[in-house]
């Protein structure tokens, strides 16, 4: 397994190339879409929380956690939204104390900056913390277009398949038309909904 990242150092140094100032704008657009998303929503890697931002509304809840403490404080820095927080937490250590969980998660970041290694326990854990009939909303990086070395780590349809098909029906899947320049193609966004049974 490779080096962990330390991500709070990257952040103090100012090396975040997936800083981009913006919520996703494949984000942006399926928001505009369905309209606001309903009930307790979590944003694992959220950055500075503009995702969360955009997923923030009156009625909902969306929290966003990250395990650098500087993109936490940055994050609790911008106006709100809605109704939202961000909290210092790995996501991989979550449990389902307390009754805390979610009816939506919403990926963009952590699931290609962990180690592929890791990706077996990811799943563990977003099946532990989405209620029954919850549902992941990922946007997946199938090609960082790097030189092999990650994060970002690529990941192939196959792979999501064989991680998510067991605990999850697929419900729509598309290759994003807006996104960060240079992305174009390389992405794959995913609906999921946790099975009940």
């Amino acid at each position: 397994m490779q080096t962990q990242t330390d991500w709070e150092a990257a952040y103090r140094r100012g090396e975040t190339p997936w800083e981009k100032g913006t919520a996703h704008p494949a984000l942006l657009d399926f928001v505009r879409q369905t309209g606001p998303l309903a009930g307790e929503i979590l944003v694992p890697g959220c950055g500075f929380g503009h995702d969360v931002r955009a997923l923030s509304a009156s009625p909902n809840h969306a929290v966003g956690i990250d395990l650098a403490l500087f993109a936490i404080e940055k994050a609790r820095t911008f106006p709100k939204v809605g109704n939202e927080e961000y909290l210092r937490a790995d996501f991989l250590s979550l449990g389902a104390d307390a009754g805390r969980t979610f009816d939506v998660i919403f990926e963009h970041t952590c699931f290609c900056a962990i180690d592929p290694g890791l990706r077996g326990k990811y799943v563990e854990t977003v099946v532990r913390l989405l209620k029954p009939g919850g549902k992941l909303i990922a946007i997946f990086f199938l090609n960082p277009d790097h030189d092999g070395v990650g994060p970002p780590h690529g990941v192939t349809r196959g792979e999501l398949e064989k991680l998510f098909g067991a605990q999850f029906a697929l419900e729509r899947e598309w290759i994003p038309a807006s996104t960060f320049p240079g992305r174009e193609e390389r992405e794959l966004m995913r609906v999921l909904r946790k099975k009940t049974a």
